[in-house]
């Protein structure tokens, strides 16, 4: 992939994530106040959470870490590039995962380029035990942000680096 080419890819799922961020879905109104949904998958913007080091995974434990959402961003550009979810968060990174080599090769091309990038996970702390429910809001989450290295986004953005 030139320069350019990683410059366009990178712009349209920008210019993609930045209007989902902008355009707010209707909120419905109801005649009763009702609580709103913890888990509304429009109340989660992953570049508002907190980023740690993507090497959190190597990082000593004596647990195997609680259910949460996680997601891979470059924090350098504002994009958001996986969602996942596991209920063991100090666990499913330490194995194989796919993401790392798509992760390893979006970094060397930058680096190549002499692109900055600054590729983080956040993790969102509050997402449900239940795995069936942890998974619909995976999914929901996804196809909202269309973060590319998901393989439910890879017909719209391509996949360069799997």
């Amino acid at each position: 992939m030139s320069a350019d080419t990683l410059l366009k890819w990178k712009s349209q799922i920008l210019d993609y994530q930045q209007k989902v961020r902008e355009n707010k879905p209707p909120q419905q109104v109801t005649l009763f106040d009702i609580a709103p949904k913890h888990c509304d998958p429009n109340r989660i913007d992953p570049l508002q959470l907190q980023v740690q080091s993507l090497s959190f995974w190597r990082m000593p434990t004596d647990s195997p870490g609680d259910a949460c959402l996680y997601f891979v961003v470059d924090s350098a550009a504002g994009l958001i590039l996986y969602v996942g979810e596991t209920c063991r968060s100090n666990k499913r990174w330490k194995g194989i995962h796919a993401c790392k080599d798509y992760i390893a090769s979006y970094q060397d091309l930058h680096y190549r380029y002499g692109m900055k990038t600054a590729v983080n996970a956040a993790f969102w702390w509050d997402a449900p035990v239940n795995r069936r429910a942890r998974q619909e809001l995976e999914l929901n989450l996804i196809l909202k942000w269309r973060s590319p290295f998901n393989k439910e986004n890879w017909e719209r953005w391509g996949q360069p680096f799997g």
